[in-house]
């Protein structure tokens, strides 16, 4: 299953806005991206294969303006933490965090290969500044994976925040996963940012774990 969740999220990566405009709704800044970034990979699939680096530090240029990963970050590490976490402590981890998305998006992102995806009616909105984007990826048998996106309105336009893959909710599980590591470091803050990489790494293990290892 845990390869599944990776083209899942490459499939979220692929969906994200080069630019929020304000006056797009979440679904046109969504579908439209996904044609942009798309082409681009197909463009020069390659060249990154060849050089993962070059691809990683190309999204990182697409990601930051389009990701909240300041509000993505504080959540994984809640409240209960970040509140105790001085400001060089809360940049450090935003920091790792984003370059762990960034080239975990990117390795799986030069795995894809064609699959359909469909954009799915826009769903009723529950609370103003936010959204959700439905989308459906069906695989090469036939079966279809869900796909929701949680998007807020910041700095004028719509910012990623979650994303919910086939019942996996990416960020409860990592949520999970920093709580654990904060046990088993004994609270060691600094402990537990430094070794963050190795906690997303456990959070795939634990992904494919409740999933049983089934296949796309």
């Amino acid at each position: 299953m845990y390869k599944f969740l990776r083209r899942g999220l490459l499939v979220l990566l692929a969906c994200l806005p080069f630019m929020a405009h304000a006056a797009a709704t979440p679904q046109q800044v969504v579908q439209g991206a996904t044609d942009q970034v798309l082409g681009e990979l197909n463009s020069k699939r390659e060249q990154f294969k060849q050089d993962p680096e070059a691809f990683y530090l190309a999204l990182n240029s697409i990601l930051t303006p389009v990701i909240d990963f300041d509000g993505f970050a504080r959540g994984v590490m809640t409240v209960r933490y970040s509140r105790q976490a001085s400001a060089e402590q809360m940049q450090t981890f935003q920091e790792s965090f984003k370059r762990s998305l960034v080239k975990f998006y990117g390795s799986a992102l030069l795995e894809y290969d064609n699959q359909e995806i469909r954009m799915l009616p826009a769903p009723a909105a529950r609370e103003p500044g936010r959204a959700s984007v439905n989308m459906e990826v069906v695989g090469r048998t036939g079966a279809i994976y869900p796909l929701t996106y949680t998007l807020e309105q910041k700095d004028g336009g719509w910012k990623v925040r979650n994303v919910i893959i086939n019942g996996i909710n990416v960020g409860k599980l990592f949520r999970d996963q920093f709580a654990e590591s904060m046990r088993s470091n004994g609270n060691d803050l600094d402990k537990v940012i430094a070794t963050w990489g190795d906690a997303v790494a456990r959070a795939q293990e634990t992904a494919n774990a409740q999933q049983g290892g089934s296949q796309q």
